[in-house]
């Protein structure tokens, strides 16, 4: 079974900063695009960063130059670098891939979410 887990979330003061992690499990063949996205109470979920399986990356408005998404398909795993953080970033942030398995080729996968929280 194909699975995504995440690490990282916490509670932060404003201007702070946190790494999330996003770890890629069970019996895969690649890893195609990633992203990460995140939701906050009343909120769509949306997309903050993704990156291609060539390395490209893109980010929201709101986030440029304060995160920096990046991955290591050696370890299959995909990163969120998040910087200068602000309360309005608060929310459960998720992972999210397109990954080939030998079992039942490409398909869609979330992770379980971790919260994010920053407040003074």
């Amino acid at each position: 079974q194909v699975q995504l887990v995440e690490s990282g979330g916490g509670l932060v003061q404003p201007g702070g900063s946190l790494r999330l992690s996003c770890s890629a499990s069970g019996i895969i063949f690649s890893i195609d695009d990633m992203g990460w996205y995140r939701q906050a109470p009343g909120n769509q979920r949306e997309l903050v960063a993704g990156i291609t399986s060539g390395g490209r990356t893109n980010y929201a408005d709101s986030v440029k130059g304060r995160f920096t998404i990046s991955r290591d398909n050696a370890k299959k795993m995909v990163y969120l670098q998040m910087n200068s953080l602000k309360p309005e970033d608060t929310a459960v942030y998720y992972c999210n891939g397109k990954i080939h398995s030998v079992l039942r080729g490409l398909w869609d996968y979330w992770g379980q979410g971790t919260q994010v929280t920053v407040s003074s």
